[in-house]
């Protein structure tokens, strides 16, 4: 499979991480891929379909067809919520066609998504017209501010209720926030945030021991439970398997 990934620069940088196209050879019996929790979501074309990928709470089981491109635009946390004017917490763990959200959008763009070539950057700019279109509540300030005190090792072991604290609200108010944005009350996304930060650091050969110490884990053995629990797979079989699609 091949997968490549283009930088967001402009007025979308800090809306979308990434735009991204993959394929798999029309020779290739195909695979399940899982795709891993990172706290984002994505507005995918599949080939076939355009739907909205929400945010997983495990390994998310992806089969890939063969000759048929996708592509993708993957949102940072708490982002693409507010530009559906959808909760997350109604989209996690689930892949939903965005004909069931917003049928107008998706019926304006099915006819040029599906006479795009699927292996150009015209595709990924058909989804950016999808962006555009949709209803785009303002986001919300404290939803960026969330996700970088979430996404800090240094929170590793506060409570919900000192990080409620620490933003000037109740746990309950907190709570309902990180549903709302993110899918995840905040002790599961705090733990997502956590998991990408760790394989991340994997990813780029960084040794477990390391790896758990920079991305907030009480020790080794904590990081490998929680790569098993999330990722389904050991610190060492993670960085194996990064390494080999590297290379392919």
């Amino acid at each position: 499979m091949s997968y490549q990934e283009f930088p967001v620069r402009g007025r979308w940088a800090g809306l979308v991480e990434a735009a991204w196209t993959g394929s798999t050879p029309a020779d290739d019996p195909g695979a399940v891929q899982p795709i891993l929790p990172d706290g984002c979501m994505d507005i995918v074309w599949t080939g076939a379909e355009l739907c909205v990928a929400g945010p997983d709470t495990a390994p998310h089981p992806h089969r890939r067809v063969p000759g048929r491109p996708a592509c993708g635009l993957r949102f940072a946390p708490g982002r693409l919520p507010a530009l559906l004017g959808v909760p997350a917490a109604g989209l996690r763990d689930r892949r939903v066609p965005l004909a069931e959200l917003h049928p107008a959008i998706a019926r304006a763009t099915a006819g040029r998504l599906a006479d795009a070539d699927p292996d150009a950057r015209t595709t990924l700019g058909v989804l950016a017209d999808v962006v555009r279109a949709l209803p785009a509540t303002p986001l919300d300030p404290a939803v960026p501010a969330l996700a970088a005190l979430l996404g800090s090792a240094e929170v590793a072991g506060t409570s919900v209720a000192a990080l409620a604290d620490t933003v000037g609200w109740t746990p309950r108010t907190l709570h309902r926030h990180c549903l709302a944005a993110f899918g995840y009350g905040p002790a599961v996304l705090r733990r997502v945030l956590r998991f990408r930060r760790a394989t991340d650091l994997l990813a780029a050969g960084v040794a477990p021991a390391e790896v758990a110490a920079r991305a907030g884990y009480a020790d080794q053995p904590h990081l490998s439970r929680e790569l098993r629990a999330l990722g389904g797979t050991s610190p060492r079989r993670f960085a194996t398997a990064t390494t080999a699609t590297a290379a392919a």
